[in-house]
């Protein structure tokens, strides 16, 4: 029964967030389609990166690794009284801590976008209106946050489903910021700013009648004191670097594109995007469900059902990490000229974007694994660990960035997808660390069963690669956008139809994804 359930909350996270991020390239390709990948447009993405990349930190990154523990061994020892307790303090603390840094960041905001984006402050249009933007944006972290925190206790309940489509809201709010407010606008990317923050609000507040219905809509109180908040805070304080190390890196990528030529932020934005559709549909998907899971197995000293939610977890993701990564190397230029190469998005933007989802689409797997590695040790409740590790990692994306980028120019490569090749090295070495101290410390390891799997699913995908390759020339790239996605659909058909046709005929069966 636990193991059915495990699936199918795996497959409402994942149905929903494929939902959310068929919203989402919906809503890149219409910012692209209006504003382009100009200056303005780059001001935007960094003011609304800032807050992005802190609530992958606060919210989905470091908070939830140390709330979820705490709250499944709160709910395994005590009473629903002691849970609405520690929620309610919880909330409290975390109130006060953003709503003081949400107005530090308003008032500060043209210090902030100098730390984040130093290159625009020779442009003062794009600094200025990145600066106004960003006060603007901010105070969505404030929301999103306070929506993660109810996410999270919903998903320690087994109620995947209202935090899972949350996501939707924002991309809806984003489009009609576009189409219909933006015109409105003296200047007219003002609109998203507040889209933005409306979206976060809108997310919070759709998760509060499930709240209501389990009896944890608690109010909030601060009381910095109490046990749990204590140990929470203690989690959460080394999990913030060790959880979000691919977004630190994504944001020092920023940071360096802002001295680049303009426009190079906005393609790495647009790589970005494409190489998270497979990260967010099964990656992120499963290590929001494996957490909680994994936490209890963990407050009942259960070992052996830890390391199989770990294994099942990891054949799901290299089954489809493996081939998402080979088909995004592949169809990378066709892809960004499907969707975004339209409007202000010329097909110099697109082969820009194409270089750089190129240089990003070798370290998905790497970006996937992550996502099932660091829970086990923040299911332990051990931070120590993974920020080590991070640490490594972000020397290793720096020392690669400069790297690649020096090689790149010297080869007449755009320096930009030297960034997004660090980042993918970097992946690597944060996932294959992950490993490696889950291995030694008798936590999980790669059993003998995943020889022949490794073989099943690399031969799978080398087959579905020649089928992409042999179906390129045929891709129209003069014909009207909805031709270009329609052509691009029956590509990635065809290569899907390919991989599994030939899993099934090396022996691989659908029952091997069962858990346990």
């Amino acid at each position: 029964m636990a193991k059915s359930k495990l699936f199918r909350s795996t497959m409402i996270v994942s149905s929903m967030t494929m939902l959310s991020r068929i919203l989402g390239l919906v809503r890149d390709m219409v910012l692209m389609s209006v504003f382009g990948a100009g200056g303005l447009m780059d001001a935007f993405l960094v003011a609304f990166k800032i807050p992005n990349f802190l609530r992958r930190l606060f919210a989905e990154g470091a908070f939830s690794q140390a709330f979820v523990p705490v709250l499944s061994e709160y709910k395994e020892r005590f009473t629903l009284q002691e849970v609405q307790i520690l929620i309610s303090r919880t909330s409290g603390a975390l109130l006060l801590i953003l709503s003081l840094l949400t107005v530090v960041v308003i008032i500060a905001a043209p210090w902030v976008i100098h730390i984040f984006a130093p290159g625009f402050a020779d442009e003062p249009e794009k600094f200025n209106t990145a600066s106004e933007l960003l006060r603007l944006t901010f105070p969505y972290l404030l929301f999103i946050s306070m929506t993660a925190f109810a996410g999270s206790i919903l998903q320690s309940y087994g109620r995947f489903a209202a935090p899972a489509v949350a996501p939707v809201l924002l991309n809806l709010c984003m489009i009609s910021g576009a189409l219909i407010f933006a015109p409105m606008f003296s200047t007219p990317i003002m609109a998203l700013g507040y889209a933005v923050a409306i979206a976060g609000l809108l997310q919070f507040c759709i998760q509060l009648p499930q709240l209501w219905q389990q009896k944890l809509l608690v109010a909030p109180k601060i009381d910095f004191q109490h046990e749990g908040v204590k140990r929470i805070l203690k989690l959460m304080l080394p999990a913030i670097f060790g959880v979000s190390v691919t977004q630190i890196n994504l944001l020092l990528n920023t940071v360096l594109a802002s001295f680049m030529i303009s426009g190079s932020v906005s393609w790495l934005y647009a790589a970005e995007r494409l190489s998270e559709l497979p990260l967010g549909l099964i990656g992120v998907a499963i290590g929001t469900v494996i957490l909680p899971s994994l936490s209890a197995s963990e407050a009942k000293k259960d070992d052996v059902t830890f390391r199989k939610t770990l294994d099942w977890a990891a054949r799901l993701i290299i089954l489809v990490g493996l081939p998402a990564a080979c088909a995004l190397f592949v169809l990378s230029d066709v892809m960004m000229q499907s969707l975004f190469m339209r409007g202000e998005f010329t097909l110099r933007d697109a082969q820009m974007s194409g270089v750089a989802l190129r240089s990003l689409s070798g370290g998905i797997l790497g970006f996937m694994l992550i996502k099932i590695f660091a829970p086990a040790f923040f299911a332990r409740q051990d931070t120590k660990t993974p920020v080590k590790i991070g640490v490594v990692a972000v020397i290793a994306n720096i020392v690669l960035s400069l790297m690649f980028v020096l090689i790149f120019k010297q080869f007449d490569i755009p320096p930009h997808a030297g960034l997004a090749l660090a980042t993918s090295g970097a992946s690597f070495v944060n996932a294959g660390l992950l490993y490696y101290f889950l291995h030694t410390r008798n936590l999980y390891r790669f059993g003998s069963h995943w020889k022949k799997l490794f073989i099943q699913f690399g031969s799978a995908s080398a087959l579905m690669v020649a089928c992409l390759y042999a179906m390129l020339p045929y891709f129209p790239t003069d014909a009207s956008q909805w031709h270009r996605i329609g052509i691009l659909i029956i590509i990635c058909i065809a290569g899907a139809g390919v991989y599994g046709i030939s899993l099934l005929l090396m022996g691989f069966r659908p029952h091997q994804l069962r858990h346990g």
